[in-house]
């Protein structure tokens, strides 16, 4: 399930990418599929462990070009492993709601950023996580969980304020959040029917992708959208 549009955001052979709090790996594996010279950084090990292996499998599988790349690299967003203007694309999903500072974060991806660069960042959108929030405590109160909700125009804020250039955004993924709602409602950690039965609902709308469904979440997004996408461009050569 991807939340970067890669239509608004192009990546393909020869570009080198950071996938920045890369999780379970999901934009990092569709950035390799398109050519591109992937580096997936997480502070998980062993989500990078599994990253890394399915890596592997996609290459054995000819899933991904021959001449691109993909490494995974144990690391923190505040602090990256890498020189400056080293990355043409960065993609930061669902991370910026984890990190504490979450300024130094974004300091440190635009100084990895190459001039002229884009940076897809994800975060979740204000008024499903406010729900979230309001229905359980247990949702965000949990080590490393989320420690912030974002408006739109703060993110476009704080991405200004390390340097970089608003160019557009959107939201994705509304028909997820009335599931979460749902998960809130009954408790996070319980899983009963409702909850199975909307799950099954969503496996199935990712795997099938039937218009009705993908039809409904285009109208609902702008309103109900879980997540909003807010992409920018590091200033200089190639803007």
């Amino acid at each position: 399930m991807l939340t970067v549009d890669f239509d608004r955001f192009p990546v393909g052979p020869g570009d080198r990418v950071l996938d920045l709090g890369c999780g379970g790996g999901r934009h990092a594996f569709e950035v390799y599929r398109r050519g591109a010279d992937v580096t997936a950084v997480d502070m998980n090990a062993d989500e990078l462990d599994q990253v890394e292996g399915l890596f592997g499998a996609m290459k054995l599988a000819g899933e991904a070009p021959a001449d691109a790349t993909a490494e995974t690299v144990n690391g923190d967003a505040t602090n990256l492993p890498f020189d400056d203007a080293s990355f043409d694309r960065v993609i930061a999903a669902e991370v910026m709601e984890h990190i504490p500072d979450d300024a130094k974060a974004l300091g440190e991806l635009t100084r990895v950023l190459k001039p002229g660069g884009l940076v897809a960042v994800t975060v979740p959108a204000w008024l499903p996580e406010k729900v979230c929030w309001a229905l359980s405590d247990a949702y965000h109160e949990v080590p490393g969980g989320h420690i912030r909700i974002y408006r739109k125009g703060q993110l476009v804020e704080r991405l200004q304020a390390a340097g970089l250039e608003y160019v557009g955004s959107h939201h994705a993924h509304a028909l997820h959040a009335p599931y979460w709602w749902l998960k809130c409602a009954v408790g996070v950690n319980k899983d009963p029917l409702p909850v199975r039965l909307y799950h099954k609902l969503l496996v199935w709308d990712i795997v099938k992708a039937p218009k009705l469904t993908r039809t409904a979440e285009q109208l609902l997004n702008p309103v109900l959208g879980k997540s909003i996408v807010v992409y920018a461009r590091k200033p200089g050569a190639g803007a």
